[in-house]
């Protein structure tokens, strides 16, 4: 059938001598890495080294942008102006960029973290912001939730807009994601989530939060780095995909 998708994880979510996410065990799997740029988790070390396990393996590097917040993992609402925050996107893929570079590569599209993301599916300012911090970080591709207003802002600007799905978390009837404060936001039983990254990738799509059935069309699947167990299970899925006949590679090239 001709079926595609990449296959996304968010990496690099340590920081100091806290390590979140197995990087490398990851990368053997992912097509595609959103690097954490230091403003919710990451620092430059963990950040150069995270680039440097990506280039090896041959892995699409991006940046993963958030608001401000190391206490709150970039998941607590935030109100930035949106010149400050097209600045702050800017410098987290600028700083992103130099690990990128130095490691033989580039930074290659850009993905909104937390609430930041869930910000920006239905807040036009905060999504402008957004994507002038693309534009100023070498007009990159930008990845988000399929009908929101980031991805239509980025259309808007000549930039790409790739859209992206979650097999491990819950959607509400209008397909944006259910609140991580509310129970079963998150499918944590395995079978259930490669079981849903085939039926998104064939465009069988999932049951929304109530049971009714929802079509989601998407370029790239995400699978969470901080899920318990998150390496076996995105091995299970990838396999899953490959031998339901879905080609996996990532959606973008680093620039040259």
């Amino acid at each position: 059938m001709g079926w595609q998708i990449d296959l996304n994880a968010d990496l690099g979510e340590g920081f100091g001598r806290w390590e979140l996410t197995d990087d490398a065990g990851l990368l053997d799997v992912v097509t595609s890495a959103n690097v954490a740029c230091g403003f919710h988790a990451g620092d430059p070390a963990t950040m150069r080294r995270v680039c440097d396990l990506a280039a090896e393996r041959g892995v699409v590097i991006g940046a993963q942008v958030s608001y401000r917040d190391l206490a709150g993992f970039g998941r607590r609402a935030m109100d930035v102006p949106a010149h400050e925050l097209a600045a702050e996107v800017a410098y987290q893929v600028g700083a992103l960029e130099v690990f990128a570079r130095a490691a033989g590569t580039r930074v290659a599209y850009v993905k909104p973290h937390g609430a930041l993301y869930n910000r920006a599916v239905h807040d036009e300012e905060q999504a402008r912001a957004i994507v002038s911090g693309a534009i100023l970080g070498g007009r990159l591709p930008v990845l988000g939730l399929p009908d929101s207003v980031l991805l239509e802002c980025a259309r808007e600007a000549g930039l790409e807009a790739v859209e992206e799905a979650f097999a491990d978390r819950a959607y509400t009837a209008s397909a944006t994601l259910v609140p991580r404060g509310v129970t079963g936001a998150v499918v944590s039983d395995a079978d259930a989530v490669v079981a849903r990254s085939v039926a998104i990738a064939t465009g069988e799509g999932v049951a929304d939060a109530d049971g009714a059935p929802l079509a989601i069309a998407a370029r790239s699947l995400c699978v969470h780095g901080d899920t318990p167990g998150a390496v076996d299970l995105a091995r299970r899925v990838r396999a899953a995909l490959e031998d339901a006949g879905v080609t996996v590679a990532p959606f973008a090239t680093a620039p040259r």
